[in-house]
């Protein structure tokens, strides 16, 4: 659910009906009227109208066992967000994640606590690599992208280690926080008008500075497009 909280120059309906969407997503298989009511905290009958009004604009569906899930709409409404970034960073990426064999992804500053997944390209020749779901929201202080992120900003008293870490190498490397036994490695892209990240989910990493390096240089790559 969103950490956006409710204040008296908002829209307390409206509020509602984006909790549900944000809800959904991390419901893919669908939820109930009454699980969306109980979640979001409004009666069910609240709840239905909510529902109805996101059905009627095509945001969520409902299945034949009445459960509610999104919609096909949101596709349309998400095309254009970031779709410049999008259309550069896919080469990049894909050449990177074939020269590499891992899952390659592109990951945004959503605001001052969490970074978002905005695009991920799967290896097409490995054994087995690590999928993500686009449009992941994670904590900035946790996982190779939002550490990344962290360490192209000036020092914080009480930074983690891995930031700094990061500061000397130009990459950040974090293991298993965000998936278990997945190893992030992340490049901030410079120059980016947000704050954007290259990188690498993998569950092996022999050689760091290697995969570091090829990292940095998608995240030049993709800059120097950016200009």
């Amino acid at each position: 659910m969103s950490a956006a909280q409710l204040d008296s120059g908002m829209s307390k309906t409206l509020h509602n009906g984006l909790q549900i969407l944000e809800l959904l997503v991390h419901h893919p298989h669908g939820l109930s009227i009454t699980e969306i009511a109980e979640a979001v905290g409004v009666h069910r009958t609240v709840a239905h109208r909510l529902v109805r009004t996101l059905e009627a604009h095509h945001l969520c569906r409902r299945d034949r066992f009445k459960r509610i899930s999104l919609g096909a709409g949101l596709v349309r409404l998400a095309e254009p967000v970031e779709q410049d970034l999008r259309t550069l960073a896919r080469p990049v990426l894909e050449e990177l994640t074939d020269a590499t064999r891992a899952t390659a992804h592109l990951v945004v500053r959503e605001n001052d606590e969490q970074v978002r997944m905005l695009m991920i390209v799967e290896p097409r020749r490995a054994r087995m690599h690590v999928a993500f779901r686009p449009g992941q929201i994670d904590p900035i202080d946790r996982g190779s992208a939002g550490l990344a992120m962290l360490a192209a900003l000036p020092p914080e008293p009480g930074e983690r280690a891995e930031v700094g870490a990061a500061r000397r190498r130009g990459f950040a490397v974090s293991y298993g926080e965000i998936a278990p036994s997945v190893i992030g490695v992340s490049a901030v892209v410079p120059g980016a008008r947000t704050q954007t990240s290259v990188g690498l989910s993998l569950f092996e990493a022999p050689d760091e500075d290697e995969i570091g390096r090829a990292v940095l240089g998608a995240a030049e790559r993709l800059s120097s497009m950016l200009r």
